[in-house]
């Protein structure tokens, strides 16, 4: 079982930037792979963004551009690095572990998550 806990979450105007941070423990060996989803109001969990071994990353149309994925294996950690915030960015922000073949799969229970708010 892995253990996630997200924080770095926060509020910020549109434009502003924010950086999330993700620290997993537990059976970390069984995971190949980090990523981040997010739930705004009323919608569902989306996957934002991940980070395989190596440099594979994947962005979703969301993230592209604006948003920046990085992990350290030494750490069992992943980040999420969020600049030019829009309103729509608003969400609850939750990492994930799980293994990246063809397709992410997340294996681990979900986080607490970290509450991202920004205004216009």
């Amino acid at each position: 079982q892995v253990h996630l806990v997200e924080s770095g979450g926060g509020s910020v105007q549109a434009g502003g930037s924010l950086r999330l941070a993700c620290v997993a423990s537990g059976s970390t060996s069984i995971i190949n792979a980090m990523a981040w989803y997010r739930q705004g109001p009323g919608k569902q969990r989306q996957l934002v963004a991940v980070h395989g071994d190596g440099e594979r990353r994947l962005y979703t149309d969301s993230a592209k551009g604006r948003f920046t994925i990085s992990r350290d294996k030494t750490k069992n950690a992943v980040y999420l690095q969020m600049n030019s915030l829009k309103p729509e960015d608003t969400a609850v922000y939750y990492c994930s572990a799980g293994l990246w073949a063809a397709n992410y799969v997340p294996t681990s229970r979900w986080g607490q998550g970290t509450q991202v708010t920004v205004s216009s």
